[in-house]
């Protein structure tokens, strides 16, 4: 049966006549199916999600048809749409309406009339399925990202919808985390034959389980089809959206391409880390890789046990948020040495983010020292730190957002003369690539765009040290790139970038060091090539692909610049 069809949808934003943020769609899903929806921030994913569930759709003009079970959607009442179609945002606490765990999983079956008797049964049975008896009865905010998630998944799950519409439902969880997420996800989809559509910029943990993949370029659907199909299409046809592929597609093309001659790649191509590790072996079936080991000459000078003069200095910093309170950081020592790109991962909830507040002054710990520059954070005026030595990108960019557009959120950031802030304005737009936003509203903008535009408003303070967490949630693999080409540039100037991120494979790729963020503290630094390639979960896909083979290829450029030195 034909769950939703899609005929011809075209939608604008307000003001935005001459850009379709929709251009003529056109999709069949059928009740069971696994779709996955990706493309660049801004292509209109989440906008086409929108409009599946009426509530959600945004204001604009429409033109097109939306049938539901095969009658229009606008037809479907509240009451429908809400019991059918479930929907889980990307910002778990956009979505938690009550203050206990217990409630919020009853919540959406009190407002449908549900009887207790059922409700009872239910909630026990989601709590049981999703594994939420032990905090059954905490506080929400008690709760981590991940767990706020899993939670948001259940109390919609309780309604036992048709449908389950999932908008990057992991951009704030850590790598496991959002592997138990997902995988509950695709256990759902199998089980109870619930619908899944999905929109994720990792598709590592989503690509290989999906029955079709639909890409999206400019508002329009440009390939529907099976993984290995689409994979392969992108190739053939050199869309830059090949660059978003799973690390295994990666490599299986890469690899080929290398060669010479117009043959296809040996075998099929891979779309996990087990089938890319089965095909590795078979590449070198009779044969062992003499080559098995990447020499990178800057692992000895960014040794941490040499530092010198860092240019952020973290020593022994304790901090609770309430007096009788658990200690979030606990004696937490960390040296940030000049011109480099200090990335700290860890899970949800370890205190990562609290501890770049404690940098920037936001909580004040009541134990240790914060040196800038060699510098106490006490000595600096508040004006003097924020112009010109110090700034932060929060995990939250629309927390920076306080004006009608684009352009207004950035000239706020430029005292001077109007000639001065056109000047700046202009420079800083086309580095973080939103020229085409200025006029826009914030709150109208994507997630990967609203995350640009913060950028861009932060770096016209010129900080020497910039703090960013979750800098690459919402980006899509496209703009990561630019982004680290901007942080590449930033560090050549003298800028020292101190990043949490869940985003290992940008981690890894990027970063001179990374830190271990576990119960309050740092318990371990090392350079990305040493750091991951010693890891089993907290670590890329490249490495897991290929570590029985190669001892410290840890990202996709590794493992093919690898295969290709023992090809020759």
């Amino acid at each position: 049966m034909v769950q939703f069809e899609i005929k011809d949808l075209s939608f604008f934003y307000p003001g935005q006549k001459d850009r379709p943020a929709l251009s003529k769609i056109n999709l069949c899903i059928e009740q069971g199916e696994y779709i996955t929806v990706f493309g660049k921030s801004g292509s209109g994913k989440t906008t086409l999600l929108k409009h599946m569930k009426s509530v959600l759709t945004p204001h604009g003009k429409r033109t097109g048809e939306i049938l539901f079970e095969g009658k229009p959607l606008i037809q479907a009442d509240l009451r429908v749409q809400s019991a059918k179609i479930g929907y889980v945002m990307q910002n778990p606490d956009n979505q938690i309406v009550t203050d206990k765990v217990w409630h919020e999983l009853a919540f959406g079956l009190e407002s449908l009339g549900v009887d207790q008797k059922t409700i009872r049964l239910r909630v026990a049975e989601m709590a049981s399925y999703f594994g939420i008896q032990g905090w059954f009865h905490k506080n929400v905010n008690e709760l981590s990202g991940g767990q706020k998630q899993l939670l948001n998944l259940a109390s919609i799950m309780a309604m036992q919808p048709s449908v389950l519409i999932l908008d990057e439902p992991t951009s704030q969880l850590d790598p496991i985390a959002a592997s138990d997420f997902l995988n509950t996800v695709k256990k759902i989809n199998r089980e109870l034959r619930t619908t899944i559509i999905i929109t994720e910029h990792r598709l590592e943990d989503i690509y290989y389980c999906s029955d079709r993949v639909a890409v999206m370029e400019n508002g329009e659907i440009i390939a529907v089809d099976e993984p290995r199909r689409v994979g392969d299409h992108l190739r053939r046809t050199g869309n830059e959206m090949f660059a978003a592929m799973p690390a295994p597609v990666q490599i299986y093309y890469g690899v080929q391409s290398g060669k010479t001659g117009e043959e296809q790649p040996a075998g099929k191509c891979p779309l996990t880390v087990r089938e890319g590790a089965e095909w590795l072996e078979h590449l070198f079936e009779n044969r062992k890789p003499e080559i098995t080991e990447i020499i990178r000459e800057e692992e000895e000078s960014l040794d941490p046990d040499n530092l010198a003069k860092p240019a952020l200095l973290v020593k022994e910093v304790w901090f609770r948020y309430e007096k009788d309170g658990p200690d979030i950081l606990k004696g937490v020592t960390m040296q940030v040495p000049p011109n480099v790109l200090y990335a700290v991962v860890g899970g949800n909830g370890t205190g990562k983010s609290t501890m770049l507040k404690t940098i920037c002054k936001i909580c004040r710990p009541y134990r240790g020292k914060v040196l800038i520059e060699g510098k106490k954070i006490e000595k600096y005026r508040q004006k003097e730190l924020f112009q010109g030595v110090l700034a932060m990108l929060p995990q939250d960019p629309q927390s920076l957002f306080a004006k009608k557009t684009v352009r207004e959120e950035l000239e706020e950031m430029l005292p001077g003369r109007k000639e001065e802030w056109e000047k700046e304005t202009d420079r800083m737009a086309q580095l973080c690539e939103i020229v085409h936003l200025l006029d826009s509203h914030p709150y109208d903008l994507s997630g990967g765009e609203q995350q640009r535009v913060a950028l861009a408003k932060v770096l016209l303070t010129h900080p020497r040290i910039l703090l960013l967490d979750e800098p690459t949630k919402g980006m899509d693999s496209f703009f990561k790139q630019k982004f680290a080409e901007i942080l590449e540039k930033l560090k050549r100037q003298g800028v020292t970038i101190l990043m949490v991120s869940h985003d290992v494979e940008f981690c890894a790729k990027y970063a001179d060091l990374v830190s271990m963020f576990f119960d309050g503290g740092i318990v371990t630094t090392n350079t990305p090539g040493r750091f991951f390639s010693r890891n089993s979960f907290y670590t890329t896909a490249a490495n897991r692909m290929s570590r029985h083979m190669f001892s410290n290829a840890i990202t996709d450029e590794d493992v093919i610049g690898l295969c290709r030195k023992n090809d020759r």
